[in-house]
């Protein structure tokens, strides 16, 4: 999905394209940038387009999502995204040292008068079926993102993909479902909203029943999402983002301007207490 950095058409080109492009060419940000990005916290307003189960178009709903700056936008979108997969990391790969291994408790050969070069275990890492070295061991990858930071990077992108025009709303179609799971409905309803089925999109709904999950789950390419369940990943990995009415409301409520005036409002009553200190 093309990303910019606000609802304006200008800064579209301000912004990373991919989430694999963004982790070759930019480097970590620093970790001081939300300090400079508290201030600099806006909220942008695009109109989506609603459209029915038949594709007509029967209005508009506005979305206002709070935007990091565009030359912010790039690095806090990065390292939400950066934190997202490497916290989702196991960290149990491991491997087994030279102690470790089974056997190799004898002397291979004695020590001396042999002619070869001294060995004391046949688990070396020198010979087949030994240890490793500086091989993988159990870790923790996580790495820490501030909630506001992460919020913002979620709502930049949310943003961004509203001012490309990669969005659009759909009204709720879970009851031309109701008879049953139909593939073939679900692939006929993606054409008429304008949609490849080949091409990657995701829906984000409030609730998703189970006749709907079933009628796209042989479609790779589509994604249904809850609130609960999204991610910045798959924002940024698909080409168009399908949102419900109900699924707007959410948006507005959680990551809109009201929600910015909370966080300043938290902020001050932080600063105070320091100063009180």
């Amino acid at each position: 999905m093309p990303i910019t950095c606000a609802a304006t058409p200008s800064l579209s080109s301000s912004f990373l394209t991919s989430p694999l492009s963004a982790s070759r060419s930019h480097p970590f940000p620093n970790l001081s940038l939300t300090k400079h990005l508290r201030l600099a916290v806006r909220c942008d307003v695009a109109a989506l387009p609603v459209l029915s189960f038949s594709g007509n178009k029967v209005g508009e709903v506005p979305l206002s999502l709070k935007s990091a700056p565009a030359e912010t936008s790039r690095a806090i979108v990065h390292r939400g995204l950066v934190t997202e997969q490497q916290n989702q990391r196991r960290g149990t790969a491991s491997t087994l040292t030279r102690g470790e291994v089974r056997g190799g408790g004898k002397k291979p050969y004695p020590q001396k008068k042999t002619g070869r070069a001294r060995r004391g275990s046949q688990r070396t890492p020198l010979r087949p079926g030994g240890g490793v070295v500086f091989g993988p061991k159990p870790r923790d990858w996580s790495v820490k993102i501030n909630r506001k930071e992460k919020r913002l990077a979620l709502s930049t992108a949310l943003a961004s993909a509203a001012a490309a025009s990669d969005a659009f709303v759909v009204e709720d179609f879970e009851q031309e479902f109701e008879t049953g799971p139909k593939t073939k409905d679900f692939v006929a309803a993606l054409r008429r909203w304008g949609l490849d089925p080949k091409r990657k999109a995701m829906f984000l709904m409030t609730e998703v029943s189970d006749n709907v999950l079933l009628s796209c789950r042989n479609l790779g390419t589509i994604k249904l999402l809850t609130p609960r369940m999204l991610n910045l990943f798959d924002i940024l990995d698909s080409e168009k983002l399908v949102l419900t009415k109900s699924a707007v409301e959410y948006l507005n409520s959680t990551y809109g301007e009201t929600t910015q005036e909370e966080d300043e409002g938290e902020e001050e009553e932080e600063e105070d207490a320091q100063g009180d200190n």
